[in-house]
C-alpha cells in the first residue's frame, strides 16, 4: 500500500480550512484540468459524514469514475473519504486539521493500493505515486490560495 503524506501551512482559520477541503464546488474548481464533474450523490455545499458521490474526470488521459464515501468526521479537525468503487484497489484519504496560533495545519494522508500485482506495482513505482502527489500538492495548493485572499 502506497502513502502520500502532504503537510500545507494556511493562513486561515481552522474551519475555514475543514469547510474548504470538504466543498464540493471548491473540489471540482481545484480539479478544473481534470474535467472533473459529479455524477451522482451531494452535487453542491459540503459533505458530511455518510455521503457518497461518484466523480468522473479525465486522469492518464482516461475518462474515469470514482465512488467514495464519506466517514468519520470530527468537525473542525477530521474526516476521511474512502473509495467504495473506482480504479484503486483500495483508497483511503484522511483530511487532518490543526490550529497552530492562527495557522491552520492541514494535513493530507493518502493511502492507496493499485490492481495487477506486479506491473500495478512498478506502474505506481514509474509513474503513479508521483501524478498522484501532484494532484494532492495542487489541490492543497488551490485551497490555500482561495483562503488566504479572503
Amino acid at each position: 500500500m502506497a502513502t502520500i503524506h502532504l503537510t500545507t501551512l494556511i493562513h486561515a482559520p481552522i474551519k475555514a480550512c475543514f469547510d474548504a477541503a470538504r466543498s464540493v464546488d471548491t473540489h471540482l474548481s481545484s480539479a478544473a484540468g481534470t474535467n472533473e464533474k459529479v455524477v451522482a450523490g451531494r452535487m453542491t455545499g459540503l459533505f458530511e459524514a455518510g455521503d457518497i458521490v461518484t466523480w468522473e474526470a479525465n486522469h492518464l488521459g482516461i475518462r474515469q469514475r470514482l465512488t467514495v464515501e464519506i466517514g468519520r468526521m470530527i468537525v473542525p479537525t477530521f474526516f476521511e473519504d474512502k473509495m467504495l468503487k473506482g480504479a484503486f484497489k483500495s483508497m483511503r484519504h484522511e483530511h487532518h486539521f490543526a490550529d497552530d496560533n492562527g495557522i491552520t495545519v492541514m494535513t493530507d494522508i493518502f493511502q492507496y493500493e493499485v490492481p495487477f500485482g506486479i506491473l500495478g506495482a512498478l506502474f505506481d513505482k514509474l509513474y503513479l505515486e508521483s501524478y498522484m502527489r501532484r494532484f494532492l500538492q495542487k489541490r492543497n495548493l488551490h485551497l490555500k490560495e482561495a483562503l488566504e485572499k479572503v
